[in-house]
């Protein structure tokens, strides 16, 4: 599912939060998505990028 065949850089992890509560993220490899717990939202990562809008994010069931 990683387009571009480009790996998400996991160090990443360290500087990134969750944008809607600014709480620590942690990275689904299978799903390639970027998961806030506190939010209920999956932010995807595309290219190996990280997309870290509220908009773009998949609400959790």
């Amino acid at each position: 599912m990683n387009e571009g065949n480009q790996p998400f850089d996991r160090r990443m992890l360290e500087a990134l939060v969750c944008p809607q509560t600014r709480t620590t993220l942690r990275y689904d490899a299978e799903a390639q998505e970027l998961i806030s717990d506190s939010a209920g939202l999956a932010f995807p990562i595309r290219n190996g990028i990280p997309v870290m809008l509220v908009d773009e994010a998949r609400v959790l069931d």
